[in-house]
């Protein structure tokens, strides 16, 4: 993790399971959010549509319609997490 990140047990495994490989096809929605809350700005749109800023970089992400993330949200979020220095290791 990156040096003053501080993140709670659930969070690390969450971020663990986002950098598994191969990629795992069930991390859930609200594991993603609560994460994203605690080291992103995150602001809730129309349609559960959700613009995250983390570091120097913004996404708008869209809430599955199930309770697991997809393969693409997984690989956007790995970027997203290791451009602001989070890392599994």
């Amino acid at each position: 993790m990156s040096e003053g990140t501080k993140l709670n047990a659930h969070h690390r495994a969450t971020v663990e399971k986002i950098f598994q490989h191969p990629v795992s096809h069930n991390i859930q929605w609200h594991d993603v959010l609560s994460l994203l809350q605690s080291v992103a700005e995150v602001t809730e749109g129309h349609d559960r549509r959700y613009r995250v800023t983390l570091g120097a970089e913004t996404e708008t992400l869209d809430a599955p319609p199930r309770h697991d993330v997809d393969e693409q949200m997984v690989i956007d979020l790995r970027r997203m997490l290791k451009g602001a220095g989070i890392t599994a290791e």
